[in-house]
């Protein structure tokens, strides 16, 4: 793995201020939508990829007004191709923090889980002469009946 055990928290004042600015983020953006996957299928795809054409294709149409119809909005067209080029920004911004946030998400949930599955393995052990832990070993292995009688991963100290 490319990454150090992960050894780091986050208070609640710090959530706190990270969910305030999603929130800020959210106001600034009063006109986001979401595309119902009808309206996905049928809209004309446009991707970061696309950016160069929409540009040059404005810049044909500053270029040569007199080319295009009298009902087609040039200034409409630039404010459209302007937030564009400004929510492709965004969204590979907004893109690069999930993708980050989810990958760590990920590599510290396998070491809770590595760290869980230890803990479940010395309860069952424990439970075995500890008055009372059964409960809480049937408790822990839910989560592995659940999962198809999975057994827990092994842990690197056996």
């Amino acid at each position: 793995m490319s990454y150090q055990n992960i050894d780091a928290s986050l208070s609640a004042a710090d959530m706190k201020i990270i969910k305030t600015a999603f929130d800020t983020v959210l106001k600034k953006l009063p006109f986001l939508v979401s595309l119902t996957p009808q309206e996905r299928m049928a809209t004309f795809k446009a991707g970061p990829d696309s950016t160069s054409f929409v540009q040059n294709a404005l810049t044909a149409a500053q270029d040569h007004p007199t080319i295009l119809p009298i009902s087609f909005s040039i200034p409409g067209f630039k404010k459209d191709v302007d937030l564009f080029t400004a929510l492709t920004e965004l969204g590979t911004l907004a893109d690069s923090v999930a993708s980050q946030i989810d990958d760590t998400r990920m590599a510290v949930g396998g070491e809770a889980m590595q760290e869980a599955a230890q803990v479940y393995k010395y309860v069952k052990t424990a439970a075995q002469t500890t008055p009372g832990l059964k409960p809480v070993a049937e408790q822990l292995g839910e989560r592995f009946r659940r999962a198809g009688e999975r057994k827990p991963a092994a842990s690197a100290e056996e």
